[in-house]
């Protein structure tokens, strides 16, 4: 078995259609999509549009569900431009998503942990540019009740493959459409696959136009958005 798996694409199509060709390269007999799928102001739709397509299991992450369901009802901006520009399709699409999800009996999906979207799992949040990993007893407790080999996670944009002592492994794929504080603006995803009974993981890197989607956008209206596309040397302050 050997499966793609993206997250966090934040509606930047440039960078999903540069990752679905790497994955159409490397033969992967599916893409699992871990959620954050639109809100970013470049291509909202466009990017719904294929990840609709896709032939694996896609869950729902903490911006798709505040775009349903807004904090305070109120959308901060690029949710409210990400939800200007889809179709009714596409937020039913989104509004069917669950939380978390199961592939081939092995493999078990969620955004941030297995209870929170908001949370982070392998990955303390920002310091100084930086992220931290946990303490062991926190992340073996999240991981607690969840008996599948392989956990997927995303939301925190950094890729990190992480291997608990009893063998479970729990993966971020990095995030597709903004890097944060990765020091490069290429997109990551994480090809997965078990040969003779062993998992093994390709974190990997792809180069896609960033300039272009950090022009797309400025000409948006979010100037913020540009330096954090074109660079990936900034945190996620002052983006939504």
């Amino acid at each position: 078995m050997r499966f793609a798996v993206i997250s966090d694409v934040h509606g930047n199509a440039l960078a999903l259609d540069a990752v679905l060709a790497d994955i159409a390269r490397q033969g992967a007999d599916a893409t699992l999509c871990l959620g954050d799928h639109v809100s970013g102001p470049m291509d909202p739709a466009g990017a719904a549009d294929r990840l609709m397509a896709l032939d694996g299991p896609v869950i729902m992450g903490n911006h798709d569900r505040w775009l349903l369901d807004p904090p305070d009802k109120s959308l901060n901006p690029v949710d409210r431009f990400a939800l200007m520009r889809m179709k009714q399709a596409h937020r039913a699409w989104l509004a069917a998503l669950p939380a978390t999800a199961v592939f081939n009996g092995e493999v078990f999906l969620c955004h941030g942990t297995p209870t929170s979207d908001t949370l982070a799992w392998v990955d303390g949040w920002y310091q100084d540019r930086q992220m931290t990993l946990p303490a062991e007893d926190t992340v073996m407790r999240a991981a607690s009740g969840i008996d599948y080999p392989i956990m997927l996670c995303g939301h925190t944009h950094i890729a990190r493959s992480v291997r608990l002592r009893d063998g479970r492994q729990i993966i971020n794929p990095g995030a597709v459409g903004m890097q944060l504080t990765h020091g490069s603006p290429d997109a990551r995803y994480a090809i997965i696959e078990r040969r003779n009974g062993q998992w093994f993981t390709d974190l990997r890197v792809v180069q896609y136009d960033h300039m272009a989607a950090g022009e797309q956008a400025l000409s948006n209206g979010f100037a913020p958005w540009k330096e954090a596309l074109q660079t990936g040397w900034v945190d996620a302050t002052g983006l939504f």
